[in-house]
């Protein structure tokens, strides 16, 4: 086999198929990733994600309601360690575009995770413009969410001084999976999270 055709096979002409076996693949890929997923399998997500970009795009004038949930992010393309997948950390994000709010938390997964993480709030708000994609992000406050206490989660934040605007572009979504892209041109892949109680997170 020439150097070309192992050129092609690692690219997104890899990613043959049509939009639901395309985007079987990935989550699959993406739920593996936990336990240690092989280099192979991680070389194949960005093509997956460019295929299923094409044939799977997203529509947020249609699809708006499907953006609200807790989400977990399973990929990205950035090298900083607080958006590196690790098995013992959960990296969520909560959006509730009809109320405008959007939560980012990091914390310990398993057990001791509900009894404190970092979290940074936003507000959220989904642009008008084609190609109705774009997701427009203020950040307002950070610190520390704590354990639910009574009717009450304890926390103390601090106001966030946001010195440029953000945004992320919503490219493939549907009920389990969401792509999206950010204004620092991070790629991110997220699976719901179904168990997860946005009311008492974003609370």
């Amino acid at each position: 086999m020439s150097d070309a055709s192992l050129a092609i096979t690692d690219g997104p002409t890899a990613a043959a198929g049509d939009a639901q076996a395309c985007r079987e693949e990935l989550l699959g890929c993406l739920r593996a990733g936990s336990s240690g997923s092989s280099t192979q399998t991680a070389k194949r997500i960005p093509a997956l994600i460019e295929r299923l970009e094409h044939l799977q795009p997203a529509d947020l004038a249609a699809q708006a309601s499907q953006l609200a949930g807790a989400w977990e992010l399973r990929w990205s393309s950035s090298s900083l360690p607080y958006l590196a997948v690790q098995p013992w950390l959960e990296n969520l994000q909560l959006l509730d575009p009809v109320g405008g709010r959007a939560l980012n938390l990091l914390r310990l997964a398993g057990p001791l995770g509900p009894l404190a993480g970092i979290a940074v709030q936003a507000r959220i708000a989904v642009e008008p413009e084609p190609p109705h994609q774009r997701v427009s992000v203020q950040f307002e406050r950070g610190g520390w969410l704590g354990p639910q206490i009574g009717e009450r989660r304890l926390q103390l934040f601090r106001k966030v001084q946001q010195s440029f605007p953000a945004w992320l572009d919503i490219t493939v979504l549907d009920d389990e999976l969401r792509v999206s892209r950010g204004n620092s041109g991070t790629l991110f892949a997220l699976v719901r999270r179904p168990d997860l109680e946005m009311a008492a997170l974003l609370a």
